[in-house]
């Protein structure tokens, strides 16, 4: 594969923010089975099927939907899988063939695998499941195999096979999901809490852990909470809060907490302005250009997000284009007012922010502050209807053609998709950001911390938590 150096970087990234003593532990001490894992998230799901999830993540643009990632591979396998290096790998499918112009594919299906109904799976179900999540392949199925006929070349088709919205789901006449992955439902109450067994009869072996008890709806300080008081053994850590994990160990009970550990993923999280609408004259454009150049990444930066993330000027971040640091983005007040000032008259924008985090306020409040440096008025708003968002968007692939194609269409745009070279991913990129409807501001991490007796958990580098070789240790060895 073409990105094999970047995703060793990534995954070194990824191990490097483990402490050193989650790493020496697993040394010092031998997996055990058993245990009832507690998880809490923010994000609170109103369905478990894959297709669904995607499909309110492309509507609200849900930035949760790192927790609902994880949910998906814990109950669902895709047919391939990346590994830490970014290179595609067999897991339902145990091999495939394209034609010459990658618009014909063949993917033989594995044998022996059973889903947590105790069905077989079949060729036959994973075309259906495809079907459902891809309306507009062709899928059919051609004895142990199912064949995929797109409508043009696809060079990045496995890539695309690996995202959780293809997980191969099982669906029966009631819509209850069944999947093939190391755990199955126990008991779900949609948006509230979800109950996940250990399947006995996984293909890839039995997880070590006995049961997952999720708590859904919590906020970040809800769930800090909870694992202070034992109450959660993993939970999420906002970005800007991850600066204050070692403080956080310094207490009453500090035997128990010094324990603790954080994981933080490669910046997988795009932090932008976008536009609702294209820019309806040349006098919008030079007034959204004095936007773009009036922000003060770094101290926003400094201040609002504690030193988290990386600032950014382009879509896709560095480590997967590997051209990123080539777009400015430090502010240039003075061509900013150079811009404005070629305008007679500048109406108001509203700047709309989520009002589920504090966070977002402020750094709406802080970007209509730089603006008004450089003669724009920007009004915030937690209106559902606004004329620009501060947005967080997951980059879903660690296929850039993939992830430049998701947040330009999330933007209301589009890009010629050609899987080619990075100078043509340059091309496309670029063409997207000469758009105006998207504005970069930072690529950001995702933290998770973990009580001291969960061991041998991750984090992928999409940003989801691995837990199918995960246990708890619940007694010195």
């Amino acid at each position: 594969m073409r990105f094999d150096l970047r995703w060793l970087v990534v995954s070194s990234l990824v191990i490097s923010n483990m402490t050193v003593a989650a790493l020496a532990a697993g040394a010092e001490t031998r997996p055990q089975y058993g245990g009832a894992l507690r998880v809490a998230m923010r994000a609170a799901p109103a369905s478990l099927d894959p297709v669904e999830l995607d499909a309110a993540d492309i509507v609200h643009g849900d930035s949760d939907s790192f927790a609902q990632r994880s949910l998906t591979m814990l109950m669902f396998d895709t047919l391939v899988t990346t590994g830490e290096s970014g290179r595609v790998q067999p897991w339902l499918a145990e091999s495939w063939q394209s034609a010459p112009g990658n618009q014909r594919w063949q993917l033989r299906i594995r044998s022996g695998v059973k889903f947590h109904d105790g069905t077989t799976l079949s060729a036959e179900v994973v075309a259906a499941s495809l079907r459902a999540a891809n309306p507009a392949w062709r899928v059919s199925v051609a004895g142990d195999a199912v064949v995929i006929e797109l409508g043009g070349p696809d060079p990045d088709l496995l890539a695309e096979l690996a995202l959780e919205r293809n997980a191969i789901v099982k669906r029966n006449p009631q819509g209850t999901p069944s999947g093939t992955g190391p755990f199955h439902v126990v008991d779900w109450e949609p948006g509230k809490s979800l109950s996940l067994a250990a399947n006995e009869d996984c293909w890839r072996g039995r997880p070590f852990l006995d049961t997952l008890e999720i708590e859904m709806g919590k906020s970040f300080r809800e769930q800090m909470t909870e694992l202070e008081l034992g109450k959660a053994d993993l939970v999420e850590v906002a970005a800007e809060q991850t600066h204050l994990f070692s403080q956080s160990q310094v207490s009453q009970n500090r035997d128990a907490q010094e324990g603790r550990r954080l994981a933080n993923s490669a910046p997988v999280e795009l932090l932008a302005l976008v536009f609702a609408h294209d820019a309806a004259s040349p006098d919008e454009k030079l007034l959204r250009q004095a936007l773009a150049l009036s922000v003060e990444r770094g101290s926003i930066k400094s201040v609002l997000l504690q030193g988290a993330g990386q600032p950014a000027a382009s879509i896709l971040p560095n480590w997967m284009s590997g051209y990123g640091f080539v777009f400015p983005t430090g502010a240039d007040l003075a061509r900013a007012r150079q811009a404005r000032e070629q305008v007679h008259t500048a109406t108001t924008w509203t700047i709309g922010y989520g009002d589920g985090d504090p966070v977002d306020r402020l750094l709406a409040e802080r970007i209509a502050l730089n603006a008004r440096d450089a003669g724009l008025s920007l009004q915030p708003t937690s209106a559902a209807a606004a004329d620009l968002r501060l947005v967080r968007i997951p980059l879903k692939s660690n296929d850039p053609w993939i992830t430049l194609e998701n947040v330009a269409a999330l933007a209301g745009t589009s890009v010629g998709k050609t899987g080619g070279s990075f100078d043509e991913l340059y091309t496309s990129e670029s063409a997207v950001l000469a758009t105006q409807r998207v504005i970069p501001l930072f690529h950001l991490p995702v933290s998770y911390a973990a009580a001291a007796t969960l061991r041998n958990w991750g984090l992928r580098a999409d940003g989801s938590w691995t837990l199918a070789d995960a246990w708890l240790e619940t007694a010195k060895q």
